[in-house]
């Protein structure tokens, strides 16, 4: 190879390299969604978010993003990650983009016809096993189930309990059920029915009654989130101003027969319409109504017995 050809190949090669687009790794892409989720979201919420976003497309959790830091990424996964940001920047839900979400240890799915199961539920699920962990063979009833969590958590962690799960929407039961399926958990039935016409010939028939009733008030519409009054059924949300507690009302009247004796009611309540609950649960001659607080402090639940 003369020198002029030698040196002009060389020089093609620098070109050739400079010229080349670098790709971007896991790690710098991490850090370029979660800037970006910040921009809409708080800190660490975009740091949860981003986390969700790479376990869920590429299923790197965070041991998994360290030893991938370096890693690039391709186009095509890169292509997926920026499409899911684009929906959360439109305040889509997380849980509703891919699908599912955790609860009490269980990838539950959850669709548009169902709402985003909380925290605050979580923990409504946690007292009623606290409080009957001891107990077996239950016949449980949960009013409104939604996606199912409540009455499948409680199915599974209640020793040889029956559980019955109510909602009005079909579409919401299809969801339930097929939670039900994919966890494995068959001492649960699901029905459709309206909680204002409950069944009254149930009498003396369950031993707990939960339900995660409809309370945010109309008037509390403004202090929501975007991405709940956007996506989450408004149906399973809202209640009217003038008649807060109706669903409350009609379910504690179901409850008077339904229950066995020294049978338990269990609400998660809206902490505004605590205290007139209790009083009227009181006059009702409900035994032992007690409000409890959640993590944040707040009137988050309401039980009561029947004597």
């Amino acid at each position: 190879m003369s020198r002029k050809y030698k040196k002009s190949f060389v020089s093609s090669q620098k070109q050739h390299t400079i010229n080349v687009k670098k790709a971007i790794t896991y790690q710098e892409l991490a850090i370029q969604v979660r800037r970006q989720l910040a921009t809409r979201y708080p800190e660490n919420e975009a740091r949860w978010m981003t986390r969700i976003v790479f376990e869920e497309i590429k299923g790197y959790d965070p041991v998994g993003m360290a030893l991938h830091a370096d890693s690039p990424v391709s186009d095509f996964i890169a292509g997926k990650i920026s499409a899911v940001v684009s929906r959360l920047l439109k305040d889509e839900p997380i849980q509703y983009i891919f699908g599912n979400t955790t609860f009490h240890g269980m990838k539950f799915r959850v669709t548009p016809d169902t709402l985003i199961p909380r925290q605050e539920t979580d923990e409504l699920v946690d007292m009623i096993i606290d409080e009957n962990r001891n107990r077996t063979d239950l016949d449980v009833i949960d009013l409104g189930t939604g996606s199912g969590c409540i009455a499948i958590s409680l199915a599974r962690n209640l020793p040889f309990s029956r559980v019955t799960a109510i909602d009005i929407s079909t579409t919401a039961l299809n969801v339930a059920k097929d939670n039900a399926k994919t966890l494995h958990v068959s001492n649960v039935t699901f029905s459709q029915a309206d909680i204002f016409r409950l069944p009254s010939d149930d009498r003396d028939r369950y031993d707990i009654i939960v339900s995660n009733p409809p309370y945010v008030l109309d008037g509390e519409r403004c202090k929501l989130e975007k991405n709940v009054l956007a996506y989450e059924p408004s149906l399973a949300l809202f209640v009217p101003d003038t008649d807060p507690l109706k669903f409350y009302h009609a379910i504690a009247d179901y409850a008077s027969h339904a229950l066995k004796a020294g049978g338990r009611l269990y609400f998660e309540i809206n902490p505004l319409t605590a205290d007139p609950l209790a009083d009227d649960m009181r006059a009702q001659q409900w035994h032992d109504v007690t409000v409890s607080l959640d993590i944040s402090r707040r009137k988050r639940f309401l039980s009561a017995s029947k004597l």
